[in-house]
């Protein structure tokens, strides 16, 4: 009987050493594998991947009458409109224009002070602003405060013409589908909207956010100040346009507005999302950019 206690026992011992050794082994294996995993940990806080703009060197390049540059959009077909957003931003449809030229950036307030004085029109007036006016009147900021009828003038004055709505969203959104003008993807990196993530409170200089260039290489297609276009508005104008160069209905009340601003969220400043507003409007956050037929 004390013969088989005592084997017990030696077992028992046996066991407990075999448990514990193999406890200390998996221990051995998980440290390991924690040191590997530490090891490949950067020392320092590494920088985020910052944004890349794609290359649009390829795109033809002219000077305005008005000294200003405009990249060439090439003559093809286009998807526009969506199917995802607001009722008058549907249905989604093809397109085809001919070749034509749009200012690669917004027009500033210097260059449209340099139009009043040269013409002696009457200067932009903002009626509402809740800040100090000087914050946003610098001459290297977008040009605001003119009206419809103003932003025409300019345009005409300077040998072109304000882009049609279909004109405005090819350039914005080049021959594929995207939300924005870079993609898919928002944040403060591209575009200059409501808040001060962006590094821009207001109104920012046209052409600071290299990132949020369009397929053809214009700045500020979404934010910064909202775009006056020639188009009359309709909010079901999409289901009944012409396939090619489409000029907008030839009636009604309102103009149409697009690219958002900076007061605008991420959702208007969707390629898509279109505005209205009467011709006489004048306000803090449009401004525009003047289109010129192609060869």
């Amino acid at each position: 009987m004390k013969d088989k206690w005592l084997m017990i026992g030696v077992g028992a011992t046996f066991l407990a050493f075999f448990l514990m050794v193999l406890s200390m082994m998996t221990l051995s294996r998980h440290t390991a594998k924690n040191k590997a995993l530490l090891a490949q940990i950067p020392a320092t806080p590494q920088a985020p991947t910052p944004v890349v703009a794609a290359d649009v060197s390829l795109y033809k390049t002219i000077v305005g009458d008005d000294g200003r540059e405009m990249i060439e959009i090439p003559e093809g077909p286009f998807k526009m409109g969506s199917n995802e957003g607001d009722y008058d931003e549907a249905p989604e449809h093809q397109i085809y224009l001919s070749t034509y030229y749009l200012d690669t950036y917004e027009v500033t307030q210097a260059e449209y002070d340099r139009f009043v004085k040269m013409t002696k029109r009457g200067k932009p007036f903002i009626p509402v602003f809740d800040d100090d006016p000087s914050k946003i009147l610098k001459p290297e900021y977008a040009a605001i405060g003119m009206s419809w009828f103003d932003a025409v003038a300019y345009c005409q004055w300077a040998g072109k013409r304000l882009p049609t709505e279909a004109e405005w969203e090819k350039a914005a959104k080049g021959e594929g589908s995207r939300t924005y003008p870079w993609g898919e993807t928002m944040s403060p990196a591209y575009a200059n909207l409501e808040g001060a993530e962006d590094g821009y409170k207001y109104l920012a200089p046209p052409g600071k956010i290299e990132a949020g260039r369009s397929p053809y290489g214009l700045y500020d297609m979404a934010g910064n100040v909202a775009e006056w276009v020639a188009d009359t508005y309709d909010d079901k104008y999409y289901a009944k346009t012409s396939y090619r160069d489409p000029k907008g209905p030839d009636e009604g009340q309102n103009k149409v507005i697009r690219g958002g601003s900076w007061r605008e969220s991420p959702a208007g400043a969707r390629i898509a999302k279109r505005f209205q507003a009467k011709p006489w409007r004048t306000d803090a956050t449009i401004g525009f950019r003047c289109a010129k037929g192609g060869p």
